[in-house]
């Protein structure tokens, strides 16, 4: 699924007006909005060129500030000391995630599931900055399906590893309908698609304690992490938090 925003301030602020220095590279309608991938140059840095995803004219990701979602993959391979590696993301957005965890040779196959399928597409055509890299590698398979009805469905196989990066928060969903994933129940459906010593890891841009709660009624082990970063963009400090669980 397209991935989700970061701190309201640095990530949900409206599109900056539009310049010479701008590229619109697609604009197309979705069911969660009108999607924009856009590249432009920053003005505070000439020379310095980002890509963009914003929705309905809001930003929610840049290749600018990637730190927390690779973050997200480095923590869960510090994490899980195992080799040949069966892992799944929930959310391609830019492909910061999947690409910190193809880093990793102990990934032996990664399954990205993102349900819009422009996302998908801008892949494919190479729009993203890691198209080349990601494209290349055979260990990725990315599928078009929402990966919260994935893991509320029996498994057919399990995965060593499962990241979620989609919503903003486990407070604050893009859909309704994902809210169930954060609750006791959806975690333990989703808990069946991991292996016995398997790992879940979830991107917020804020603390939740009731997910973190939830997570330990569920899991024997919960660990919270912070990834904090300059982000010269709103001129000041953003702090995006990690949550991983096992048994």
């Amino acid at each position: 699924m397209l991935g989700r925003a970061g701190n309201p301030p640095a990530r949900r602020h409206p599109a900056l007006t539009t310049t010479k220095n701008l590229e619109i590279l697609a604009y197309e309608e979705s069911p969660i909005g009108a999607i924009c991938l856009r590249r432009r140059e920053l003005l505070s840095k000439p020379g310095t060129v980002v890509t963009e995803i914003t929705l309905d004219h809001m930003m929610l990701m840049s290749s600018w500030n990637s730190a927390s979602e690779e973050a997200l993959s480095r923590c869960a391979l510090e994490l899980h000391p195992g080799r040949e590696l069966r892992t799944l993301i929930g959310g391609l957005g830019l492909g910061c995630t999947a690409h910190a965890l193809l880093r990793s040779d102990r990934v032996a196959e990664l399954e990205v599931v993102e349900m819009l399928p422009q996302v998908i597409e801008w892949l494919a055509q190479g729009l993203v900055p890691l198209s080349d890299a990601l494209n290349g590698d055979t260990r990725l398979t990315v599928n078009e399906g929402d990966v919260y009805a994935k893991l509320a469905k029996p498994p057919e196989h399990q995965h060593d590893l499962i990241l979620v990066d989609v919503d903003h928060s486990p407070d604050e969903p893009l859909a309704e309908a994902n809210a169930s994933f954060y609750t006791e129940a959806g975690l333990t459906r989703a808990k069946q698609h991991l292996t016995p010593d398997g790992l879940l890891g979830v991107w917020s841009y804020s603390d939740s304690p009731p997910f973190v709660e939830a997570l330990g009624r569920v899991f024997r082990e919960v660990r919270v992490e912070t990834e904090s970063f300059y982000n010269p963009m709103v001129g000041e400090e953003e702090t995006n938090w990690l949550f991983y669980a096992r048994d």
